[in-house]
């Protein structure tokens, strides 16, 4: 049984999440602002479909990606050497995350939710939550999104509307990060898209280990400025296909 969480319960420990389904921890308890920052500040995250309450979870292990790990296959990057698209940030929040909640392939059903688009668009305007958007002839063609808290960029979702639109962004993404002194990314599930880029599971102690360091740490938050951004990943760093 996992517990369901009043307005102002406390999260219970992550170390009480339930083996199956993977990291299953507690229910309800709202998607408020300080709700949700405490959740990822303590490696758990919201996710459940619409007509369900509120599930929090934390599995084990957990999906993460070092910014120096990061892998870029050869088709990618040429195509960032392209420059086929212009990579901005945080202009067009609201709309990444319209399209990360499109159904794809077919499916009618998406976990980003009325309420959940709404909490994460407040979190937008408090300066927290950010996204990366892929740019072609004045319009949005892929982009990702996700929270910026201390020294981890948590991922939430990305799209692409035209070929390789997100995976460029999420290369602009890590080269952002890296140069801002940031080395993380919490990609939560284990999937061999992520495992592609370099992510590869940890257990979940040592992402709590990791958060207790790089959350709670004296460095000033990193920058986020909306307008063009331009930097690129040198192709002598990419990994061949």
């Amino acid at each position: 049984m996992i517990p369901w969480l009043g307005g102002g319960d406390p999260f219970p420990p992550i170390e009480r999440a339930l083996d199956e389904p993977n990291g299953l921890l507690a229910a309800g308890g709202g998607l408020a602002p300080g709700r949700l920052l405490d959740a990822y500040r303590r490696g758990i995250y919201p996710w459940y479909a619409q007509g369900q309450p509120v599930l929090w979870w934390s599995p084990d292990p957990r999906m993460v990606l070092r910014t120096s790990e990061f892998r870029v296959s050869r088709s990618l990057a040429k195509r960032i050497r392209q420059r086929r698209y212009e990579i901005r940030i945080d202009t067009a929040f609201a709309r990444v995350v319209d399209g990360c909640a499109a159904p794809r392939d077919g499916s009618g059903g998406t976990w980003i939710t009325p309420a959940m688009r709404d909490a994460y668009v407040e979190l937008h305007r408090r300066g927290v939550a950010h996204s990366v958007e892929a740019w072609r002839d004045g319009s949005l063609r892929g982009g990702l999104y996700g929270l910026a808290i201390g020294r981890v960029f948590f991922g939430e979702s990305m799209f692409a509307g035209e070929t390789d639109a997100s995976k460029v962004a999420l290369a602009h993404l890590i080269e952002k990060l890296e140069a801002d002194g940031v080395p993380l990314v919490d990609c939560q599930q284990d999937t061999a898209h992520l495992a592609s880029f370099g992510a590869r599971p940890v257990p979940r102690r040592a992402f709590a280990a990791l958060l207790g360091e790089l959350i709670h740490c004296d460095a000033p938050p990193a920058p986020w400025t909306a307008g063009p951004w331009q930097a690129v990943r040198h192709p002598e760093t990419s990994t061949p296909a």
